[in-house]
């Protein structure tokens, strides 16, 4: 199974960082999907990263690139887009907190993937906004790449960029290290779950 990880949006992109200008989001989802594919790696699991490019790759791009990776892959593959939440549009502090995960709308492939990363997020005591209505935690939407891509697909919204308490623990050592270790943790239970 080939895991194809995606990086949240390019250095170009306006209002994807913290009010103080200490958490990029473009930056530290790089740096936190390097760290999870170098983990999976050591595992001897097959990732690719989507987008190893700083600028904002069109998601049309995005998509087009993992769907021929899919394909190269014999339609064996699962991608997780890595982001960073923010409530309002970065200029302030706010108070919104806690971890999420959305899939594309309806029932699909990705919910199994989205419950094991919630369930490894639990684990790790984050504070879990999900949406139980269709019976299961993930969020649902219209997301560009969630919608277009072939394989099961879900993108993770890793605490919040605009509630200080969470940049403070986001770029700490340990906040790096929890919220790369949920990644492995569920990917691992999800692939695990397949056999």
């Amino acid at each position: 199974m080939k895991i194809i990880l995606d990086n949240g949006h390019g250095r170009e992109t306006a209002g994807k960082c913290s009010p103080d200008g200490r958490l990029l989001e473009y930056a530290y989802t790089r740096e936190l999907v390097r760290l999870i594919a170098a983990e999976l790696e050591s595992r001897g699991l097959d990732v690719s990263r989507l987008v190893p490019e700083q600028e904002d790759i069109p998601l049309k791009e995005r998509v087009s690139r993992a769907n021929k990776l899919y394909q190269e892959s014999g339609k064996q593959a699962i991608l997780i887009s890595v982001h960073v939440n923010a409530a309002g549009q970065g200029g302030e502090w706010l108070s919104a907190k806690g971890w999420e995960a959305w899939t594309s709308i309806g029932k699909t492939k990705a919910d199994d993937l989205a419950s094991c990363l919630y369930e490894a997020a639990g684990a790790a005591g984050f504070k879990l906004r999900k949406d139980e209505t269709d019976g299961d935690p993930d969020k649902e939407g219209h997301l560009y790449i969630l919608k277009h891509t072939l394989c099961p697909a879900v993108l993770t919204e890793n605490l919040f960029q605009d509630n200080r308490e969470e940049v403070d623990f986001l770029l700490s050592d340990t906040g790096k290290k929890a919220i790369v270790d949920l990644h492995v943790a569920g990917i691992v239970h999800y692939l695990d779950s397949l056999t």
